[in-house]
């Protein structure tokens, strides 16, 4: 089972198993990781589960749509190693992948 690492604002470190098939969005709300408000349950219509994906992770990760990119837009802080976790599918190749959550969603 995939290991997603999530750093939250305050330094706070979760490191959780993560089922394939799920998004990262997902596992988060399962595990309790604050931080990741995810208002439209993955819906990719409200930008509210904004992550920053670690550098060396967001190369291998599968290209983000033009409606996620649109969506970044209404982020907060959006930077180029910005994701909406509820576009990343856990797949195992993903093992060990690294986000941070940002100081707030909007």
């Amino acid at each position: 089972m995939p290991i997603i690492t999530y750093t939250q604002d305050d330094g706070t470190v979760r490191r959780v198993d993560a089922a394939a098939g799920l998004t990262v969005m997902e596992v988060a709300l399962q595990q309790g990781v604050s931080g990741i408000a995810a208002d439209c349950g993955g819906a990719l219509s409200c930008a509210t589960c904004h992550v920053y994906v670690a550098p060396d992770w967001f190369d291998r990760l599968v290209p983000a749509s033009e409606d996620e990119l649109a969506m970044l837009e209404f982020t907060f802080d959006p930077q180029p190693n910005s994701r909406l976790s509820c576009q990343i599918e856990i797949v195992p190749a993903l093992d060990g992948l690294e986000v941070a959550v940002p100081a707030r969603q909007f």
